[in-house]
């Protein structure tokens, strides 16, 4: 008897929650990070011979483009719920550094790459620096912050460094998508009239409306929730988790009717609606919550990719274009990413572990399907996807190895560096 293909895709549904429920606690000593075991189970899965749907990001754009949207804004929703840290110029220095310096070095680094060894026009090698330049909330679970606390400067330099950033940056990026889709628009004509509309509108006037949707629903929603004179609109004291969805989707949906980024505001209410009683314990609740569906959409997405790469996804794909991926992580990112960090905040081997973590991941797959449905890249779109998937892949697989032996020696290094409570010299107290 032949097995089904609803059959088999809820089976895989069923293992794939329970493997994100399980995984995290099971993984967390090892050198093994949760979504490379996703990613392989996706390659392995498409190789036998079960019916599982084909998946292809090309001919389904669409649901691409939503699902990994809905992964992101929830991803940013908790990122910002879980920040301790008050928000400042100087306590967030690291943050500004990376967006500052090391974003705009990364995206021109990175076309300049594409451009020279791929051949692309301008607008395409733009375009697929835009894509890969934020780095990745979702699949950086095992180098940000842990869940809120009351205290609020208990983070550690570098998770703080890589959470705030991934929070800001995958909204940051989309002025550069935008400017790639225009200059593909107009034929790669730089003197257009679209260069003055970009600055205007994609540039000041988008991020300053995610800004302040993002501020005035983290605000509002604090107050109700917390303050509010009715009892039952202080959700707070009822505990229900899933207020945290209500938010990301209200700073969202605003934020994009009214032409702003809406990443940018889904992260800054996040990050406004837990400065409201910092120490609540419900953000933990809401955090939680988020957390669990985050995993979920992560998980699936994951296992999609590798049933993309199994099924020959990476066809198209010229050792030029892994280079150009290769490139990206080991001298592109981790040298603007030190740059930007001289004389800034932190140890240098904080600073250093902070340069070398740029995950990419689900934000470079929504920022693909969005401009391929956006604009004109057919000709190019193929080798794009591959050379996308590939970075993510190597993003995956390079760091996901990497971030719990490192945190692990960053975390000894500080309990060894921090002053024993008993001396006022750092030194241990001689036994009487």
């Amino acid at each position: 008897m032949s097995i089904s293909t609803e059959g088999a895709v809820y089976g895989c549904l069923g293992i794939g929650a329970f493997l994100a429920a399980t995984l995290p606690r099971l993984l967390s000593r090892l050198p093994v990070s949760v979504p490379i075991v996703f990613l392989a189970a996706g390659v392995v899965l498409y190789l036998t011979p079960l019916p599982l749907p084909a998946f292809d990001p090309v001919t389904d754009r669409v649901w691409v483009h939503h699902l990994t949207e809905l992964c992101v804004i929830v991803s940013l929703m908790g990122a910002g719920l879980a920040i301790n840290r008050p928000f400042g110029w100087r306590p967030w220095a690291s943050t500004w550094r990376l967006l500052g310096v090391a974003m705009p070095l990364t995206i021109g680094a990175t076309a300049i790459a594409a451009w020279g060894l791929l051949g692309w026009p301008v607008s395409v090698a733009l375009l697929v620096a835009a894509v890969l330049a934020p780095t990745d909330p979702v699949l950086a679970s095992e180098v940000r912050v842990g869940e809120p606390s009351a205290a609020k400067n208990d983070e550690d330099e570098v998770r703080f460094a890589l959470t705030s950033e991934a929070g800001l940056n995958d909204g940051l990026a989309f002025p550069f998508v935008l400017a790639a889709v225009a200059l593909a628009a107009a034929g790669g004509n730089w003197t257009g009239g679209w260069l003055t509309h970009w600055v205007w509108s994609d540039v000041l006037v988008r991020i300053a409306v995610g800004v302040a949707v993002g501020l005035a629903m983290g605000l509002l929603l604090g107050r109700v929730l917390f303050r509010s004179r009715s009892r039952s609109l202080r959700l707070a004291e009822q505990g229900e988790g899933f207020v945290a969805l209500a938010a990301t989707f209200l700073a969202y949906g605003v934020a994009e009717a009214l032409h702003g980024y809406g990443f940018l505001a889904v992260f800054v209410a996040a990050c406004a609606l837990r400065r409201s009683e910092h120490s609540h314990g419900y953000h933990q609740v809401m955090h939680g919550f988020v957390e669990q569906i985050e995993r979920l959409l992560m998980a699936l997405l994951l296992f999609g990719v590798g049933a993309y790469v199994a099924s020959g996804g990476l066809a198209a794909l010229t050792w030029k274009g892994a280079a150009v991926a290769v490139l990206l992580h080991l001298l592109i990112r981790p040298a603007s990413g030190w740059l930007a960090q001289l004389r800034g905040p932190g140890r240098p081997d904080e600073r250093a572990a902070t340069s070398f973590f740029g995950i990419r991941g689900i934000g470079s797959l929504f920022y693909l399907a969005y401009a391929c449905g956006e604009g004109d890249f057919g000709p190019y779109e193929r080798e794009m996807w591959a050379v996308v998937v590939f970075a993510v892949l190597t993003s995956v697989v390079a760091h996901g190895a990497a971030a719990a032996p490192v945190t692990s020696y960053l975390d000894r290094r500080s309990e060894r560096s921090r002053p024993d409570p008993g001396s006022r010299t750092g030194k241990a107290p001689e036994p009487g």
